[in-house]
């Protein structure tokens, strides 16, 4: 298993937002060598895989649960945005009916109730893989000053589960990503989905995590699973 650092330091803005999600996306796609004519991609949102990819496709799936991401996604006659959850196996029975050159998840798997079924939901498709998760070392100091416990995978979690169904290149990249304020901070983990709008601390708790987080940034850790 590989590990490497990054480190991005941002004023905050709109583009900050999603700056941790936009990368991630980059590096999936720098998995790509070929030119895949037929993708899938799994927890797509508004279409950030989508808008990245540089050459013509043939047809392009991409689900997610949430239909006003759906609606922001791009429309083209070889661009299906289909409402679905990758937790719903019904949805993976439609899915099993399309064929495939590549499938992308970018920042959405660390969501599945059961990532070995997903997994060998996955492997089913039977086709090359370019998987980005959030693990729980991600919000490591933040979660630890506030007492709370991760909501996502350990690194070693998803490994092990990856193992049993994809041949496949394993990779962590821990990212730091530095604010001028803890104001800035607490709104981009607001904005940013990243938490996925979990809401457990009570306004007093919230304001008190402020005074006590002693970084000046956040941290990210992203597993990322590919094969060609």
């Amino acid at each position: 298993m590989k590990v490497s650092s990054e480190f991005s330091k941002y004023a905050f803005s709109y583009e900050a937002n999603n700056s941790i999600q936009k990368r991630v996306v980059e590096r999936l796609l720098s998995f790509i060598k070929e030119k895949p004519q037929n993708i899938l991609d799994l927890g797509c949102g508004s279409g950030a895989v989508c808008k990245a990819i540089e050459w013509d496709f043939d047809h392009f799936i991409g689900v997610d649960f949430a239909k006003g991401m759906l609606e922001l996604h791009p429309k083209a006659e070889n661009i299906e945005a289909i409402y679905g959850d990758f937790n719903d196996q019904e949805l993976f029975e439609r899915l099993y009916t399309y064929k495939y050159d590549y499938i992308i998840s970018a920042s959405a798997l660390q969501w599945a109730k059961d990532i070995d079924k997903v997994f060998k939901n996955i492997k089913k498709l039977n086709a090359p893989i370019a998987l980005a998760i959030f693990t729980s070392n991600t919000f490591r100091t933040l979660n630890k000053t506030a007492n709370l416990d991760s909501i996502l995978s350990d690194v070693s979690s998803i490994e092990e589960a990856q193992k049993k169904y994809f041949n496949a290149e394993f990779e962590v990249i821990k990212y730091k990503l530095e604010f001028q304020s803890t104001r800035e901070m607490f709104q981009y983990i607001k904005k940013s989905g990243v938490s996925a709008s979990r809401s457990v601390l009570s306004f007093a708790q919230t304001k008190k995590l402020m005074r006590e987080y002693p970084l000046n940034y956040l941290e990210f850790e992203i597993a990322f699973i590919y094969s060609h």
